[in-house]
Formats: C-alpha cells, structure tokens, sequence
C-alpha cells in the first residue's frame, strides 16, 4: 500500500498521508515520500497550492516510534521540515481527528490550516523524554501565544480544536464534511492570485518575520519592485482596465 496517495488537479497538489492504521505515524519512507510531493509543488509551475490530509481517523500522530527504534531509523536524514521551510507556495493543512507530535509540526509548515470539529493537538515529545524535532519549538511560539505554547510543550497535554482556533492555531474549524470543500475554496481563492505574486508575498511574510523591521521593509520593497518587471503585473493591470480576469503566465 502506497505510504501517500498524490493526485492533482486545477493547480492544486493533494497530498494525503495513507497509514491508516497507525493512524498516519511516519516513517523515514512516509517523511521522504512527503518531501517529494513538495519538490513536486515548488517546481511544477502548473501547480500552485498544496493541501495535506490524512486518511482514516488522524491528521498524523506523529513519527512511527516502532520505525524509531528499529535499525532503519539509524542515519536518517530529515528532508522534510528543510523543504517546508524553504516552500515558496502556500501549502493548506486539512487537519480531522490526532494532530500529534510530527503531525503537529507537519500542520505548523502549512500556511493556512483549516480544523474539523473533532480534532485535538499536541505535543507529547516531553513524555518520552525528547523535544519536537521538526522545528515544533520554533515555530508554535511564533504562532500562538508564549506561555500557551510553553504550557503545550511543557506537558505533553492538548487541546481541542475550539481552543486551537481561540488561539489562533487554526484558521478554521468546520464539520468533517466540509473539511475539503474548506480548503479547496481556499486554494481556489489563492489561485485567483498571480502567482509570482503569491510566492513573492510568502518570501517576503516568512522571511520577513525574522528581520528587524526596517530590514524588513527593505525586503518587502525588493519583491515589490521585483513583480512590477514581470509580464503578470502588466497583465493584470490591463485585464483590471478591461474588467476581465486575467491570464497569468508565471512570467
């Protein structure tokens, strides 16, 4: 059984986790596999949105701690939380049942996440004597507030998904039936966008997080100026003119 199923389809990139039966825990294979898809949508210019999802009842629990233990896990080399890092196309996280662990951090590297009603999160690294490796540390305290992410981390407790959205962790929350339907109307609405635009808007939000303010605005400034040479922005000056929607090239 394939550890992802990928299908694509109108810019869009699918990428579902296919292990239901350790509730969509990942092994080296499972993590390398993911990181593909990623490559896939970085450097596919027909696509523009990835959405990530888990089969059965989880998100992800996390890693495979049986794979953890075994000789297989000795020498392993993480590919994916680096691509996630360095994605310059927005990647949507549909997040049903456990959101755990490396799943939690998965969920972290998307740029929007939308939450079924049933859904719970946390990180229970500290209750087996580790730390979130997949930037969990890095990344929860930039999202939600510092002590409810320290308490978080601290504990090994969770939360639920209506206190996932009070603090800001997710974006949406929605019954289990509209989970999809959620997130491909998201990722339609992004795809109305150029895409250059898109790609230059998250460059200069994730880098920009990390900059000084004035440093910040320098980055900004560059990508701004960047887009006005491209034949997308001249285009849809001209399609705005002309009421029409506009055909972006990438270009």
């Amino acid at each position: 059984m394939e550890k992802i199923i990928v299908e694509k389809s109108d810019g869009i990139i699918h990428v579902r986790i296919n292990r239901p039966e350790v509730m969509n825990a990942c092994d080296g294979d499972t993590y390398n596999a993911i990181a593909d898809a990623w490559d896939d949508l970085e450097n596919d210019p027909n696509l523009r949105v990835g959405i990530l999802s888990g089969g059965g009842r989880a998100f992800c629990v996390g890693t495979d701690i049986k794979w953890v233990k075994s000789p297989a896990a000795e020498g392993f080399q993480d590919r994916l939380y680096p691509r996630m890092l360095t994605l310059t196309k927005p990647v949507i996280a549909a997040i049903h049942g456990h959101c755990n662990g490396g799943g939690l951090e998965q969920a972290l590297g998307a740029d929007i996440r939308v939450s079924t009603d049933d859904a719970h999160y946390g990180f229970g690294e500290v209750r087996l004597g580790w730390i979130p490796g997949g930037y969990g540390t890095q990344r929860l305290p930039r999202l939600i507030p510092l002590g409810n992410a320290l308490e978080l981390l601290y504990t090994g407790g969770r939360i639920n998904a209506e206190e996932a959205y009070r603090l800001g962790l997710v974006n949406h929350v929605v019954a289990a039936n509209q989970l999809m339907p959620k997130c491909e109307q998201i990722a339609a609405e992004i795809i109305k966008g150029a895409p250059l635009a898109v790609q230059k808007m998250k460059v200069a939000v994730m880098q920009g997080l990390d900059m000084p303010l004035p440093q910040g605005v320098r980055l900004e400034h560059e990508c701004f100026e960047w887009l006005l040479q491209t034949e997308d922005s001249k285009e849809g000056a001209l399609a705005f003119s002309e009421k029409r929607a506009p055909k972006w090239r990438a270009k």
